[in-house]
């Protein structure tokens, strides 16, 4: 991006994006803390993700204040009022991101008082999966790079198709041993809370092209997800000849 007439107006821009980056290593920090505290059953430790909650909140408000006040006194055009409109939209999507760690931690705690049941191996990949997407976003945003955002657009078809498996193999523990239907229950709702993060992340990213690029992306967005398919899959299976 070229530099402007107004050096302040280069220097209020770059702060917006600060603001973005400092939300965004924030969150980035709590999903990876949430799946820590699952995988170790660490209550102590999912507590201070569900604390920390608020501060995300914070960021977003202070994101809207500046936009606000950029949109008010600068009166911004093309790409530099995509790319305004863009922080204010992909703040929002890390504010739900912050949400979805939240929840992921406060399912935690609740399994932390139950026996273990079934490996985390397979949510845990999921989860690191949707880290490196979001992750990937971020770097994306603060150095424009609409390929890199685009690559992370196209793997959100992967994230579905885990956790379509990841549905199926839960359902199937809960059918096998009504002990298992609580725990499962549990890891069912964190498995929609991690997938719905990676949809976030591709949100992220297709904000991202339409900053830079100043057009949606071309087709539709790759999904895998056949979840909402599979409990009537199983069933209808005990009674296939």
């Amino acid at each position: 991006m070229s530099g402007h007439t107004v050096r302040s107006f280069d220097e209020e821009l770059r702060h917006l994006r600060d603001i973005i980056a400092r939300m965004g290593g924030m969150v980035e920090s709590q999903l990876a803390l949430a799946t820590t505290a699952m995988v170790k059953r660490d209550v102590a430790l999912a507590s201070r993700v569900v604390e920390a909650d608020p501060q995300v909140d914070a960021i977003d408000r202070e994101v809207a204040h500046h936009v606000v006040k950029l949109l008010a006194l600068r009166q911004p055009m093309a790409s530099d009022l995509r790319l305004i409109i863009g922080a204010m939209r992909i703040a929002s999507d890390l504010e739900r991101v912050g949400d979805y760690a939240a929840n992921v931690a406060k399912r935690s705690i609740v399994l932390a008082q139950t026996p273990p049941t079934v490996s985390l191996g397979p949510l845990e990949r999921m989860s690191r999966m949707v880290q490196e997407m979001l992750k990937d976003t971020l770097d994306a945003f603060a150095s424009d790079d609409d390929p890199k955002a685009m690559a992370v657009w196209r793997r959100d078809e992967a994230v579905d198709e885990m956790h379509s498996a990841l549905f199926r193999t839960l359902l199937t523990y809960m059918m096998e041993d009504p002990r298992n239907i609580t725990p499962c229950t549990h890891l069912l709702f964190i498995a929609k809370n991690i997938e719905r993060i990676g949809d976030h992340a591709t949100n992220i990213a297709e904000t991202i092209h339409f900053a830079v690029v100043g057009e949606d992306p071309a087709g539709e967005r790759p999904k895998g997800d056949t979840s909402a398919l599979a409990a009537a899959d199983i069933a209808g299976g005990d009674g296939a000849s």
